[in-house]
């Protein structure tokens, strides 16, 4: 005769199989712990890195300034007359004048 298992009765759980079930667990709380430290770490250093602003920045007699704005190794500045200023970092001449043509 063949005994079928009784689907009531319970077996005990074998203690390798409750250490690995532990196991596991506690690598997937270190593995999101770890994660949100990396990000953490790589949004603070993201906010505390900024380029310099330039000490000085002589614009051409009659302009006036409205906007600013910066690169690894330019800044730009949009002017009241509808011009961007694009200047060199290092030197602080001018690179390039770009005329903005507003709209009718």
């Amino acid at each position: 005769m063949s005994q079928t298992p009784d689907p009531d009765e319970q077996l005990p759980e074998p203690a390798n199989l409750r250490f690995l079930r532990l196991l596991v667990t506690v690598l997937t709380g270190v593995m999101i712990a770890g994660l949100l430290a990396i990000l953490a770490m790589i949004v603070i250093q993201y906010r505390t890195t900024r380029v310099p602003l330039p000490e000085i920045i002589t614009l051409p007699d009659g302009t006036s300034a409205t906007a600013y704005t910066q690169g690894s190794d330019w800044y730009a500045v949009v002017t009241a007359e509808d011009e961007i200023l694009i200047f060199d970092r290092a030197s602080g001449e001018i690179r390039q004048r770009i005329a903005v043509q507003s709209r009718p």
